[in-house]
Order: structure tokens, then C-alpha cells, then sequence
């Protein structure tokens, strides 16, 4: 009776930690520089995600109780707290920043610690200096460069499509960043929100055969070569980081704040790593046990 008792607690325990770090995903979205999918492979969801976009009808019965917290958190986070999160960034956005960055930066022992699960190899340590040295080269090439602007059409916003289903299948990647330094941001921004089916269309089909085809590649490389695919992603996340770390600040006092801040999402990220280490959530661990299953056919 005692025994279940406490695990009912446990799984109560487990659905609220997936809550939360749905929350903080939703949260993390409207943040300027902060990448969905750096969120994810920071809270472990990025594997399971990748499986059941690259195999939805065989996967999402391994993952639903996974993912149903998740994305209730997510509603709340992106909901309720934007306006929140809104209102602090316009009070002091290096302070909320340094808040994320802290929070992303205290799961990296656990992500090379789940990376490197099956040995270490130095094509590990290759994959993650290159990934992150590739996406870093990509990121001060937009910032430096002169601005080009493209005439809108159909295949340009396919192109956009496709740009958006790499910025979900790549941790860190900024679909919005290069659609700015193009000038087609706006005008693809203009057709989504008036329903516009010269641009809906193209950009669907640009977004859903990327991530059919990326999903099944990504999957693909998990499964054959885990540490260095793993380590990889790691080096998007770390890439992705680097340039939101903020540098100037208005005084001592808001460059404390941000330390501040930035300690306490690495302290909190880091006993949530541990947390989850010592509880993993049922379906985690029979995913782990089930991971041969996961082929691409």
C-alpha cells in the first residue's frame, strides 16, 4: 500500500517537472536569440521529438505520456507567461537573458554526460568543435554582412518553408535571422497572419517535406552513430548560446543582476538534470530499452 502510494507521488512528480519544463519551452519561445529546440535537447525531449517526426504513427505510441505534460506546460508557458516575460524583458532583457543562458548552460554536463553513454570516441569531440565553430562562422557572417534583398515569389517561400523545418530539426538554427537578411520576413509574415494562400502554400510545403526529410535523416543518425550525433546537436546548442550572452550592461549593478540571474538558471537547470537523472520518467526508460526499434525504413 506504502509502496503504492509513493509511486503514485512519484508520477505526480514526474507529470509537473514535465510542466515545467514545457512552461519554460513555451516561455523560452517569445525570448529574443532563445531556439525551441535548444530548449528541447536541453530537457532530453529533442530524441523523442525527432522519432516521431520521422516515424509518427510507430513512435507517438512510445512517447504520448511524454509529451501530453509537455505540451500543457507549453500552452501555459507561451500563454500565459508571454505577457509576463514581455513586461520584464521591457524592463531589463540582459537580466531575463542571462536567466536563460544560466538555465542552458547548467544542463551541459548532463548533455555530454547523455552523449557520451555508450564510450567517448574523438569523432565526438570532432562533430562538436565543428558544429559549433560551423553555426558560431554562420551567426557573425549574418551579423557582419550587408543586407540582401530578394524579389517574394512562390519558390522563395518554399525556401522559407524549408528554412523554418531546418530551424526545427536543428537545435540553435535562426530561420528568422537569414528571412530578415533576405527581406522576406516581412512579406511571409504578412501572408501567414491574412491567410494567404500564395504564401501559406509554398511555405507548407517548403516546412513539411524539410522536416519529413530531415526528421528520418536525424533519426537516422542517432541510431547509427549516437555520441557523435549527440555531441553534434550539443555544439548547436552551444553555438546558439554564445551570441545571446549579454556584454554590455548600464552599470555594476545590472552586470551583478545578470550574474546573479545567470547562477541561479545554472544551479536550478543542474539539480533539474539531476533530478531527472535519478527519476527517470517511465516511458524514458523503456524508450532506452527500445531504441534498436527505432529504425528508418
Amino acid at each position: 500500500m506504502e509502496s503504492e502510494k509513493t509511486n503514485a507521488f512519484s508520477k505526480i512528480q514526474k507529470f509537473i517537472v514535465r510542466v515545467v519544463q514545457g512552461a519554460i519551452i513555451g516561455a523560452g519561445a517569445i525570448l529574443p536569440g532563445i531556439s525551441g529546440g535548444v530548449l528541447c535537447v536541453v530537457f532530453g525531449i529533442y530524441r523523442p521529438m525527432m522519432a516521431v517526426l520521422a516515424h509518427p504513427f510507430k513512435n507517438i505510441r512510445k512517447y504520448w505520456k511524454m509529451f501530453i505534460p509537455i505540451a500543457i506546460g507549453w500552452a501555459a508557458g507561451f500563454v500565459g507567461l508571454a505577457g509576463a516575460i514581455a513586461k520584464l524583458l521591457s524592463l531589463n532583457a540582459a537580466v531575463i537573458v542571462s536567466l536563460f543562458v544560466g538555465l542552458i548552460a547548467g544542463t551541459f554536463p548532463g548533455l555530454l554526460r547523455e552523449g557520451a553513454k555508450n564510450g567517448k570516441t574523438k569523432g565526438m569531440y570532432i562533430a562538436l568543435a565543428i558544429s559549433t565553430i560551423a553555426l558560431l562562422a554562420f551567426f557573425y557572417a549574418l551579423k557582419f554582412s550587408t543586407s540582401t534583398t530578394v524579389t517574394p515569389s512562390f519558390g522563395w517561400y518554399i525556401f522559407c518553408g524549408a528554412l523554418w523545418g531546418i530551424s526545427l530539426i536543428v537545435p540553435g538554427m535562426s530561420s528568422s535571422s537569414l528571412l530578415m537578411f533576405l527581406g522576406l520576413y516581412q512579406p511571409m509574415s504578412e501572408g501567414i497572419s491574412t491567410f494567404d494562400m500564395g504564401v501559406l502554400v509554398p511555405f507548407a510545403i517548403g516546412i513539411i517535406g524539410t522536416v519529413m526529410l530531415l526528421a528520418r535523416l536525424v533519426n537516422h543518425l542517432f541510431d547509427k552513430h549516437y555520441g557523435i550525433a549527440f555531441y553534434c546537436v550539443v555544439g548547436f546548442v552551444i553555438a546558439s548560446t554564445i551570441p545571446i550572452i549579454p556584454v554590455s550592461f548600464t552599470g555594476w549593478g545590472e552586470a551583478l543582476l545578470c550574474v546573479a540571474a545567470a547562477a541561479a538558471g545554472f544551479v536550478g537547470a543542474f539539480f533539474m538534470d539531476r533530478w531527472s537523472e535519478k527519476h527517470p520518467a517511465v516511458e524514458q526508460a523503456q524508450n532506452e530499452n527500445e531504441e534498436k526499434d527505432i529504425t528508418i525504413n
